[in-house]
């Protein structure tokens, strides 16, 4: 039994399948905020001039692989037809999780910040400035990944490349600009109807202020 009993919501992702949300926003509205700050956007892509060679590191179900603690473990509980659960883990939802997962990453792989590391929550970006050097740079990382006992989709982590789809940008040796798909989704982007509208796209649209003249 728990007092707490959040609800329950499937959303499909990119791939068809479909991921398991827990609606945490009383719990949130009560959580005292972790005030642990994300990196910015554009500090972490002015690290990478001069690499040419780059490889993405997707973590599989990152949030899930970080225990709670016991005395919260309650205050995860969700409701279903078939009665309460909880989790063991971290779980998406929760408004502190971006800052803790973050924290973690940033401790792990502190001997490698803005030296051949860019890390985003689960998002890790190596970038070198040529071939043999990267070699190097990934047995590195993937070895402190096995160290740590992180594990990435496999699926999702690309290796080797000169162009790299990263944080909404296409990142190579000459430089960084916008995803295509991106200035598509501002462009067809359907006229606001509420506030909610409104803010979603200004923040989308605000994400590549750097890219606008002016």
């Amino acid at each position: 039994f728990s007092p707490w009993g959040a609800p329950v919501l499937f959303v499909k992702k990119k791939d068809g399948t479909m991921r398991l949300c827990i609606d945490y926003r009383q719990l949130n509205k009560v959580t005292i905020k972790n005030k642990y700050p994300l990196p910015r956007i554009d500090d972490l892509f002015d690290q990478l001039k001069g690499a040419s060679v780059f490889s993405k590191i997707d973590l599989r179900s990152g949030y899930y692989q970080l225990r709670i603690r016991d005395s919260d473990v309650p205050k995860t509980a969700f409701r279903t037809r078939y009665g309460h659960y909880e989790f063991l883990v971290m779980p998406f939802g929760l408004t502190n999780a971006p800052a803790v997962f973050m924290d973690l990453m940033n401790r792990i792989f502190r001997p490698y910040l803005d030296r051949f590391v860019v890390v985003f929550i689960d998002d890790i970006l190596v970038y070198s400035r040529d071939e043999t050097e990267h070699a190097e740079h990934l047995r590195l990382v993937l070895q402190m990944l096995r160290d740590k006992q992180l594990y990435a989709k496999f699926s999702k982590c690309e290796f080797w490349l000169r162009k790299v789809s990263f944080l909404g940008h296409l990142v190579s040796a000459s430089g960084i600009r916008v995803d295509p798909s991106k200035i598509s989704a501002i462009l067809n982007w359907k006229p606001p109807r509420n506030i909610t509208e409104v803010r979603s796209f200004l923040g989308l649209a605000g994400y590549y202020r750097r890219f606008v003249k002016g």
